[in-house]
């Protein structure tokens, strides 16, 4: 396997890691959840799923054919309040999904040196991947954190629980994963 081929698996590995913790967080939500702000001046998790997918669609739709700040997308207008249904915003996430992982997919290794550009800013296509990389799990760590603030109490940990390290950490000598 070359490098490039094993960087863009590695990616696309990563990318699916995020949207399974954001999809086992919305499993744990009510529709008004979705919508639930802490203040005038936070986003809600509809707001930051309507910013997602609207980034993905824009910056993957012809990723290396034309700039990934599309001429139709309204960035502003995904930071409004929408009352949409939970299944609404979960389609609107798919879309977004779909998007970014149908583009990453179709990348061979001679692609990643590809110049593109976003907002007119000239990048490797390796450095716009990298740039979503780190998006991408910036806002899924928002709507976790949201969801575990409405959750509270009844939160259930998506990984390791708190003080669960040394229990988790003997599960895999048992087992000899570690």
């Amino acid at each position: 396997m070359t490098t490039g081929t094993a960087f863009l698996q590695s990616i696309i590995k990563r990318l699916l890691y995020y949207k399974e913790l954001a999809d086992k967080t919305f499993l744990t939500l009510e529709e008004n959840n979705f919508h639930y702000q802490y203040n005038e001046e936070s986003n809600s998790i509809a707001i930051i799923i309507q910013h997602i997918a609207g980034n993905m669609i824009s910056r993957w739709t012809d990723f290396l054919t034309s700039d990934g700040e599309k001429e139709w997308r309204n960035r502003d207008k995904e930071f409004e309040k929408k009352l949409l249904t939970k299944e609404e915003i979960i389609d609107l996430w798919e879309k977004g999904w779909h998007c970014c992982m149908s583009s990453l997919q179709s990348l061979t290794e001679a692609d990643l040196l590809a110049i593109i550009y976003i907002r007119g800013e000239k990048l490797i296509a390796l450095e716009a991947i990298n740039r979503q990389l780190a998006h991408y799990p910036y806002h899924v760590g928002q709507i976790i954190y949201i969801a575990k603030m409405i959750k509270n109490s009844k939160w259930q940990s998506l990984s390791i629980p708190k003080n669960g390290s040394e229990q988790f950490n003997d599960f895999l000598k048992k087992d000899n994963m570690f």
